[in-house]
């Protein structure tokens, strides 16, 4: 052991170690114990911050175009997905959308007019009445709305025969029925409290007048309670109108089911899930901004001014 340990310190040098390497090939570092050549854990980020704003922007646009530079390499491009939607348009509008826009006026117009009726039982002094009102509002203002839409889909039949006559019972009528369940719940929950707020001066006012509590509601309470019943009821609907495409679970013929109907026409490219349904997602802004912007301008009109 001696005598090879006194001839390795014999050898006058070691290319790389102790004198300049004679040759390019990777050579094995000697152990520095000062660490002055030890890996930086912080060297990624001493990169990012010496980039500057500049170089930072640079490397996000690159990220940003990267997915569509990748697509654009496809046979397929993007500019082939949106000259397809643009193909699409007029059957996803006219057979899709405004179908969803028929839905959801059929389930508003059912679900208000049930709502209102509702809203009327919980202020009923007869608890027979009050009760069961009050429970019916929490069971379905509670529930969830797909839920509730699949128990009402497998609890009708498809079609009803009276008299020997069949008469069908399409999906469409049902989604209608399912969302307006949910909406009758909240829609009784603005009646009730629309009439609670009201100043119990009223209701002392009119009876000191001999007022029936029917006279005493229906022309003293309620005229009052439209203004304030107006704002909530906007949003419930539009609330309503984004919840449609729920009914495209059901296999009903609107906006999203006609969007993967035209997906899978042109061949099921991957490509043509943004525009198809980022298509969907612009055309419901555009119909439910305005009334949203329109339900806190008429919520700032009719606010009461204590």
């Amino acid at each position: 052991m001696t005598g090879s340990r006194s001839s390795l310190h014999a050898v006058p040098g070691i290319p790389g170690v102790t004198r300049e390497a004679s040759t390019d090939l990777a050579v094995l570092k000697p152990f520095d114990p000062a660490g002055r050549t030890t890996h930086d854990p912080l060297m990624l980020s001493r990169f990012l911050a010496s980039l500057g704003w500049r170089g930072m922007l640079v490397i996000a646009a690159i990220i940003a175009l990267w997915p569509a530079l990748a697509m654009a390499q496809g046979r397929y491009t993007y500019t082939e997905a949106f000259q397809a939607l643009f193909k699409w348009i007029p059957f996803i509008v006219v057979d899709g959308f405004l179908f969803n826009i028929l839905i959801s006026f059929f389930a508003m117009a059912i679900g208000t007019g049930l709502g209102v009726l509702l809203g009327l039982m919980q202020i009923s002094p007869l608890r027979l009445i009050r009760y069961p009102a009050i429970f019916i509002t929490q069971l379905f203002r509670n529930s969830p709305w797909l839920v509730l839409l699949f128990i009402v889909l497998l609890a009708f039949p498809f079609e009803f025969e009276i008299f020997g006559l069949i008469i069908p019972f399409p999906a469409w009528m049902k989604a209608v029925i399912g969302l307006s369940l949910p909406i009758m719940a909240n829609i009784a929950e603005v009646v009730r409290g629309a009439i609670n707020s009201v100043p119990s001066g009223q209701w002392e006012a009119a009876e000191s007048l001999a007022f029936s509590r029917r006279q005493t509601l229906f022309e003293i309470i309620l005229p009052q309670c439209f203004k304030r019943m107006i704002p909530p009821w906007m949003n419930w609907y539009a609330i309503l109108t984004m919840a449609t495409p729920l009914c495209s679970l059901l296999g009903v013929e609107e906006i999203i089911n006609l969007s993967r109907q035209a997906i899978e026409a042109e061949d099921n490219h991957p490509e043509l899930l943004v525009p198809f349904f980022g298509f969907a997602l612009l055309i419901f802004f555009a119909y439910c901004y305005p009334i949203a912007r329109w339900t806190i301008a008429l919520e700032r009109r009719f606010a009461v001014k204590l």
